[in-house]
């Protein structure tokens, strides 16, 4: 299994930052097996695109919430990531605990 859980939307509350505000947030890795994702779905253009960061922060966005990873924005990244048998990913992490 790649991940904790495969959620489906975001259950925590509205945090309210930008991307400026979650270019605050330091990155740290975070292993894969311990996200729950708020997609269910991946866009297969944002997987194989090879400049899917270009435009976006190049860290996965994860939210801290009620003692469980939740990995908001960053799809792509941690997919390709298991794809590349990779256990860990680097990602901003929020905590709202």
């Amino acid at each position: 299994m790649i991940f904790k859980r495969i959620g489906d939307g975001r259950p925590y509350p509205d945090h309210g930052r930008s991307s400026r505000g979650w270019a605050q947030v330091p990155p740290r890795q975070v292993r894969l097996d311990q996200l729950v994702t708020t997609r269910r779905q991946l866009d297969l253009d944002a997987l194989l695109s090879e400049d899917s960061t270009f435009y976006g922060d190049l860290f996965a966005h994860v939210v801290k919430w009620q003692g469980e990873l939740f990995l908001e924005d960053g799809l792509h990244r941690a997919v390709r990531a298991a794809l590349q048998q990779r256990t860990v990913l680097h990602a901003r992490v929020l905590d709202l605990d």
